[in-house]
């Protein structure tokens, strides 16, 4: 019978204060912290003079998803990712789609217990390709993910965080290092947003994104949930993906996916699928290679196609993949490469979503 894991980690990233308090430095909201109190994300708090994870392997639960799930469309299409998450969050965005886990404060969200080398064999004896930190951030559980991502990785396991990006340099420094893919959440393109509706600021996330895409070697795609009448007019629309196309290149896939009325944003419809399909041209029209919609159907624009020829390189119906017209990463018809990371076969996951229980593995 396994042994409970303690929850308590040292942590590092964090000094010491003139006026007794400590400060904890992984990411941009600087929570100041007096003794006994917890930052804004839930489960870093100062204890014995110290900031300390409080949820070191501890989880919300571990699911297979498929891997476009995340939303990676150019990351081993069609294979299974073992996801798991923890509790807690440093942002507060107001309409978060996953709050009952990013926005819980209960120690009981976290009801199942697993070493990272359990994880790792988990994802290895269940067919995964992968691992993914998501859920809620891993930035806030790094020691944890990273202990899982160097444990995975001797297994041969990918690494996948889904991330708003909102972290501090050393610590990011240190993470992705150990980050084989990456979705970061940037969820709107002025500090206005920011501010009003997640409480944290555009140029932390920006910054992420650059170093990303030039100082590493990790697979990046971008995520935006467009709500009506916050982030989805047609002049912000055209300044983001500008951004993207000038600063991280034509090949980085997009996805804008639709919002639905949650957590403390009940008062919004949700988005049209008409929003969704400009947001999507509005990116092509700028330049880039691959954007998507998602949370509605439409397989048109799921879909993948060579930017060259115009032939459709991976067809989607939600997440079951159809066609496949890719030879060693390239178009079958003009040999134009495409971005991202293929084998010679797609995965056959599909749409299944399947619970783990990692300690009866």
């Amino acid at each position: 019978m396994k042994q409970n894991i303690e929850r308590i980690h040292t942590t590092k990233y964090w000094h010491q204060l003139d006026d007794g308090r400590i400060q904890c430095d992984i990411c941009p909201r600087y929570c100041k912290l007096k003794p006994g109190q917890q930052g804004l994300c839930f489960i870093r708090e100062n204890q014995n003079n110290q900031v300390v994870l409080t949820s070191y392997g501890y989880s919300s639960g571990f699911c297979i998803d498929p891997i476009e799930k995340k939303p990676l469309n150019h990351f081993y299409p069609g294979t299974s990712v073992l996801s798991f998450g923890t509790a807690g969050c440093n942002l507060a965005c107001r309409f978060c789609q996953n709050w009952d886990i990013s926005k819980s404060r209960e120690i009981d969200t976290l009801s199942q217990h697993a070493a990272p080398e359990d994880i790792a064999k988990a994802a290895q004896q269940s067919g995964c390709r992968s691992v993914a930190y998501t859920y809620n951030d891993p930035i806030i559980f790094l020691e944890y993910a990273i202990d899982t991502a160097i444990a995975c990785r001797e297994r041969n396991i990918k690494s996948v965080a889904v991330s708003s990006g909102y972290i501090c340099k050393q610590p990011r420094e240190e993470f992705f290092q150990y980050v084989d893919a990456v979705n970061i959440d940037l969820k709107a393109f002025t500090d206005r947003f920011y501010w009003k509706l997640t409480g944290g600021h555009l140029q932390a996330v920006l910054d992420s994104l650059l170093y990303l895409k030039k100082e590493t070697s990790v697979w990046l795609e971008i995520t935006t949930l467009l709500i009506p009448g916050e982030n989805d007019s047609q002049a912000e629309l055209e300044n983001l993906t500008s951004w993207i196309f000038e600063n991280l290149g034509a090949d980085v896939p997009l996805h804008f996916t639709a919002f639905h009325p949650s957590w403390k944003m009940m008062n919004k419809p949700a988005t049209s699928p008409a929003t969704l399909k400009l947001a999507r041209e509005i990116a092509l029209r700028v330049g880039l290679h691959y954007a998507y919609t998602g949370n509605i159907y439409d397989p048109a624009s799921q879909s993948t196609y060579c930017h060259h020829c115009g032939q459709i390189l991976i067809g989607r119906n939600g997440y079951e993949l159809s066609n496949w017209n890719l030879k060693e990463g390239k178009c079958n018809r003009c040999e134009e490469m495409c971005a991202g990371h293929f084998e010679q076969n797609p995965g056959q996951w599909g749409s299944r979503r399947s619970v783990v229980n990692i300690p009866q593995v």
